[in-house]
């Protein structure tokens, strides 16, 4: 079955739906990943502790009606939520509008999913566990085998394999010479799987529109910082003191490099050499 099947409208409306729900259901996972609570645990606030009530826990539009503050004691509610909530679900539509069939948007869907997870984490924490890391490898993998029982010639996997494996050591490279100031190992192990995700062709592209991305991103924030100084409003994210030697988390720019290859097929070289 082709997803051309499907109106596009109707298509779009339930991959909205669908990944603002999962975006929500994310939330708790991220919150609660490491923690040793419960995911079947009822949800509350986390400031005054006080359960919240089903119309509450509506993904969305809670956070709308509550103003982003808690009903009982008035805390703020973390952006964050509503964030993740809605990225995941513009990734979802995404999906369905770039994927050729029904397998394919699956094996995206998936992999968005977990992506969306390590991202927040890693923006949180500055850490990528390695089972998120292997979850990916294996949905990949499972991806690769698939496509070569469909026809697809062992080769190509091979020179996957190889791409990827360069970009790895690459990473691995800067991590070693920077003595871990650069990047992180979790990036040198993320990069791998994410390599393979989409194909030796677009290692280099991927790899290179991440650092294009964090440079925008880094310039960007620098200039929130002294936007800040001069007593202007500012992102509540941010840390105290930002500055050119700030430590960032760098799977994030992975991941958009990462789907910005996937889902538009960017490729850097192109970019690099144009000639209109």
């Amino acid at each position: 079955m082709h997803l051309t099947d499907i109106p596009t409208n109707l298509l779009v409306f339930i991959a909205l739906g669908f990944g603002i729900i999962i975006g929500s259901f994310l939330n708790v996972y991220i919150y609660r990943f490491h923690t040793g609570k419960s995911l079947m645990g009822s949800s509350h606030c986390l400031s005054c502790g006080t359960p919240l009530k089903p119309y509450e826990l509506v993904p969305l539009f809670s956070y709308i009606f509550l103003r982003g503050r808690c009903r009982t004691c008035k805390a703020i509610i973390p952006s964050r939520y509503f964030l993740v909530e809605l990225l995941t679900g513009v990734l979802f539509v995404t999906v369905v509008l770039v994927a050729s069939d029904i397998v394919e948007m699956i094996f995206l869907l998936v992999l968005v999913t977990v992506l969306v997870v390590i991202a927040v984490y890693d923006f949180y924490h500055m850490i990528i566990p390695d089972e998120l890391v292997l979850a990916i490898l294996a949905v990949v993998f499972i991806n690769e085998v698939y496509l070569h029982v469909m026809g697809l010639p062992i080769i190509v996997f091979a020179w996957n394999l190889l791409a990827t494996t360069l970009g790895s050591l690459f990473l691995w490279a800067l991590w070693r010479v920077s003595k871990g100031k650069w990047i992180g190992f979790g990036d040198v192990k993320l990069v791998f799987p994410l390599g393979l995700a989409v194909g030796y062709q677009s290692v280099f592209s991927m790899i290179v529109l991440s650092f294009w991305i964090g440079a925008i991103v880094g310039i960007i924030l620098l200039g929130i910082q002294k936007l800040r100084k001069r007593g202007q409003p500012h992102l509540r994210f941010l840390p105290e003191e930002l500055t050119i030697k700030s430590a960032v988390p760098f799977a994030p720019f992975l991941i958009l490099g990462c789907l910005s290859v996937l889902f538009f097929e960017i490729d850097v070289v192109d970019l690099l050499i144009y000639d209109p």
